[in-house]
């Protein structure tokens, strides 16, 4: 199963985010009820948006994801209450610093490198900025890629990555330059790359101040 074949639901990605954040910050807690997934989904910190699912969206969202292989109904314990639990690491066995990278795009949206160093901080530690890009980076070179970066906003700094769970990200760059970089590999076709999109930044800042002018 990949990330093209998957295609899951907003909610589906909020009840497999918030899985996998109670299995690695509260594991004490962890398998969750059908309430517990609830009130973790809706939690109104570490999340955007805020939601309020009802648990039959949840309960639809979890055969989504058992579907797939992501999660499931914890089987043969003695709990009178069913319990659910993710399969992430066995579908794409992950890094810890993947799966925390992965866990905040999937419950927070799109993040910047340091957004994602300090929002991964419970989950696991990175100790430069650029141990994040590297972690970027892997996700993006995975066959299907997982994480895709999204083009620079006017008047922003750093761009943003998403993730690509829920198929493509419909303002993402096209993928060919960075599966042509991934492919033949060397820091000049890197540089190139970020001399272009550096280029095509300053173009749109230059349009959108001529259409502000003709305005």
């Amino acid at each position: 199963m990949d990330a093209v074949t998957m295609e899951l639901s907003p909610i589906a990605v909020r009840v497999l985010g918030s899985l996998v954040e109670k299995e690695i910050t509260t594991p004490e807690y962890y398998p969750l009820s059908l309430n517990a997934l609830a009130n973790a989904c809706n939690q109104k910190n570490n999340r955007e948006p805020v939601t309020s699912l009802e648990e039959g969206e949840i309960r639809q969202a979890l055969h989504r994801l058992e579907d797939v292989g992501l999660a499931g109904a914890v089987r043969g314990t003695e709990s009178r209450v069913a319990k659910y639990e993710h399969h992430v690491q066995e579908v794409f066995n992950f890094t810890r610093g993947e799966i925390a990278v992965m866990c905040v795009l999937m419950l927070r949206g799109p993040q910047t490198p340091g957004e994602l160093r300090g929002r991964t901080e419970r989950m696991h530690r990175f100790e430069e900025l650029s141990d994040v890009q590297s972690t970027l980076q892997r996700l993006m070179q995975r066959e299907p890629p997982l994480v895709v970066l999204l083009p620079r906003q006017p008047g922003t700094k750093e761009a943003r990555y998403a993730h690509l769970l829920s198929g493509e990200v419909t303002e993402a760059f096209p993928s060919a330059v960075e599966t042509e970089s991934v492919g033949r590999g060397g820091s000049q076709l890197e540089a190139e790359v970020a001399a272009l999109r550096q280029e095509v930044a300053q173009l749109r800042e230059q349009v959108e101040r001529v259409l502000r002018l003709v305005e």
